[in-house]
């Protein structure tokens, strides 16, 4: 897996836009991996991303002990691995193995990246104060990695009960953000 730095002050263009993403924990030398979808940007720079990991999921109790897991961006051709992995539960299967996905270590969490995404946000939980009442995590982008030459990616995006949308042309006009 080939991949380079990305300057941190760019990573909500890689979230901005709602993909589906695979958030990785590891406890205990385990990882696992699930599918999520309800995550949204609450600040640029440092880069603040919001999550809800429902608490009957079996990485809520791993994310809220170690405090830190990975957010892996796949692209549509995994479209079928990221379906049957958020309809497992990493509590009776290994997931990375029974998916064919590859952990790789990370450079700063101890949660694993994802080989086969092509971006892997490495991050950690930094307010948890509506955990308890919504789920909501608070994570800080501390490490962003993308694969060199996939200026487009195919994104999915969960649309409710089974039904994804894929991303497809992107524009550009006049805008004021940097």
């Amino acid at each position: 897996m080939r991949r380079r730095s990305l300057p941190l002050a760019r990573v909500y263009g890689l979230l901005e836009s709602g993909p589906v993403v695979l958030l990785t924990t590891a406890r205990g030398g385990r990882p696992n991996v699930m599918a999520m979808s309800w995550h949204t940007m609450l600040e640029f720079e440092p880069p603040l991303v919001g999550c809800v990991v429902s608490n009957r999921n079996h990485s809520f109790a791993t994310l809220r002990a170690t405090k830190e897991c990975v957010l892996a961006i796949p692209t549509a051709e995994l479209a079928p691995k990221v379906v049957r992995c958020g309809n497992a539960s990493g509590r009776d299967v290994d997931k990375f193995g029974s998916l064919g996905l590859t952990p790789v270590p990370a450079a700063h969490v101890g949660a694993p990246l994802v080989a086969e995404c092509f971006a892997n946000l490495e991050c950690r939980v930094v307010d948890t104060r509506m955990v308890n009442r919504y789920n909501f995590f608070v994570l800080e982008v501390v490490h962003a990695w993308v694969e060199p030459g996939r200026a487009e990616p195919r994104t999915m995006h969960h649309r409710g009960r089974g039904r994804f949308m894929i991303a497809g042309q992107t524009i550009t006009l006049p805008s004021r953000m940097k």
